[in-house]
């Protein structure tokens, strides 16, 4: 006779209304745009985007069950065009169905395509759940389709409540004596993300018998042997490119390969990999080393069109150039420090003789006057103000201390050295 498994915790505590969904408040709570729009039975198709663990599948789960529609679910790393014919083929004899595909960013152009039509003309409701950013992962046409709303870590107060409902709810739990006397070691190793702190729970009350009183330590030491190298469905996904990512901030190309080999032996996509690469290219590297910018968006482009095995190499080859590279922060510190300024003084007046005089009535307005055009000056320069007279003087950029940007401050220092004081 066969038994079946049980259901691990994460699954048996799964909701199944709104109301016992523990967080996603902006979009579930009383003035939620989703929980409207179940209430009103009009369900847009929709892109739920946000890290793993916060409650996607759930939402979709919810959502077909409360307006009572036929549900189709399939996950993008396994499906293919076949596959989402024939669901808009079933579609078609059971009106307003909601197809729900899991890693959505996953499909290519041609298995986004496939779903255009049957959006467009209402044959299916599509739900898609990604973890990375729709605007790059999802084609123009599909997106336009679709609402995107956004999913949000849970914070701690919710992370506890989740906590608390398990050892309540859970009939395998409740038949345990567990004590939370400590509970900071699960909330930083959960990361907010539910499914996984449940996972923890589960851990911790199997490899333990009897009565158990939970503990920082017990949690890590659980943790450290139970957690896998590298799940690429979301368990370790946000520490690996953590680790890789701080790797190569601190020049350590031998530490950044290893965390790139546990990605790519994890079926990490190659384009979330790249565009880590990317952002690290000019948030850390900047002008310290501008070659580094160009060297991952061509890596970039690489991967995307060579992809798995040969793109490992590629990957390898940027991923070292960026640990080798000076670092500079300084461009990613002034773009702050600018946008903090505008978020304090507000829609400041640009000085008149900066302005656009395209009209007759603009000139009159002193529009453009006294503007000074650089090229006509010796060292295409004239000293001018071009900041709001209210931040006037203000420096937002602070060459980093390596030898590319220290031309730069040399430069701005024969220039404004009185003004800004480079």
């Amino acid at each position: 006779m066969l038994f079946s498994a049980p259901s691990p915790l994460a699954e048996r505590m799964r909701p199944t209304t709104l109301d016992e969904l523990i967080g996603q408040e902006h979009l579930v709570g009383v003035n939620g745009i989703i929980r409207k729009a179940v209430q009103s039975g009009n369900i847009p198709s929709m892109i739920l985007w946000g890290p793993p663990g916060v409650g996607k599948t759930t939402i979709a789960n919810i959502i077909a069950h409360e307006v009572k529609r036929p549900f189709h679910t399939i996950s993008a790393i396994s499906a293919g065009v076949k596959d989402i014919r024939e669901i808009i083929e079933k579609a078609k004899f059971s009106p307003r169905a909601i197809l729900f595909i899991d890693e959505i960013h996953r499909f290519n152009k041609s298995q986004q395509d496939a779903l255009l039509g049957a959006v467009e003309k209402g044959t299916i409701t599509l739900i898609g759940a990604t973890t990375e950013n729709p605007s790059f992962e999802v084609n123009s046409a599909l997106l336009s389709r679709c609402q995107v709303y956004t999913l949000k870590p849970l914070g701690e107060e919710e992370l506890l409540k989740l906590i608390d409902q398990a050892l309540k709810r859970d009939n395998d739990l409740k038949k345990r004596k567990i004590t939370i006397k400590e509970h900071q070691a699960l909330l930083n190793i959960s990361g907010g993300d539910a499914r996984k702190l449940l996972n923890l729970i589960e851990l911790i009350s199997e490899s333990i018998a009897g009565d158990i009183e939970v503990t920082d330590k017990l949690v890590i030491n659980t943790a450290q042997k139970h957690i896998a190298i590298y799940d690429k469905s979301g368990e370790q996904h946000y520490d690996i490119i953590s680790a890789f990512i701080k790797s190569m901030r601190g020049s350590d190309p031998n530490a950044a390969v290893y965390y790139l080999a546990r990605m790519i032996e994890g079926g990490e996509d190659v384009k979330f990999i790249a565009r880590r690469m990317l952002i690290l290219a000019s948030e850390d590297i900047g002008n310290a080393n501008p070659t580094a910018l160009v060297m991952a968006t061509a890596t970039f482009q690489a991967v995307d069109v060579i992809g798995y095995p040969e793109a490992r190499i590629i990957l390898s080859q940027c991923a070292v150039y960026l640990a080798c590279s000076p670092k500079s922060n300084a461009s990613y510190v002034a773009i702050d420090g600018a946008l903090k300024a505008v978020n304090e003084t507000g829609d400041l007046p640009v000085p008149l003789s900066i302005r656009n005089a395209p009209t007759k009535l603009m000139k009159e307005m002193d529009y453009g006057k006294n503007y000074k055009y650089a090229h006509s000056f010796e060292s295409n320069f004239a000293d001018m103000e071009f900041l709001p007279d209210k931040i006037k003087g203000t420096k937002f950029y602070e060459p980093g201390k390596n030898a590319r940007e220290e031309e730069l401050r040399n430069y701005l220092k024969k220039l404004w050295k009185e003004k800004y004081g480079y």
